[in-house]
């Protein structure tokens, strides 16, 4: 699974997305790489799974897997459903989740 960064005019910012372009995000409530998403969450927020490559604008030495989830700076990575085609974003402004920045952490412009 490639993971590379793009930039999203909707957030307002590079983030990570998919090899397809698809957005990805993390979920602050996750325990290092314990997921805190279960159940309807993860019918909603299905997880980034596979053996990780970077692509471009990625920092490799951040790039892993737990558990055959994709992470990113130890952030577990996840899609959200409501994402249809590449570089849609609404899972932004969804209390808890955030796109994530070629750092590694949340972008969050609120």
């Amino acid at each position: 699974m490639s993971v590379a960064v793009a930039d999203n005019a909707k957030v307002g910012a590079s983030i990570l997305v998919d090899g397809s372009g698809r957005t990805l995000y993390l979920f602050e409530k996750d325990q290092g790489t314990t997921s805190a998403c279960l159940d309807k969450c993860a019918a909603a927020w299905p997880a980034f799974k596979g053996t990780p490559t970077a692509g471009t604008g990625v920092n490799s030495s951040l790039l892993s897997a737990a558990n055959g989830q994709v992470t990113y700076n130890g952030h577990l990575l996840y899609y959200f459903a409501a994402d249809r085609a590449p570089g849609d974003a609404n899972g932004i402004g969804i209390p808890a989740w955030y796109t994530v920045g070629p750092d590694g952490n949340k972008v969050d412009k609120d």
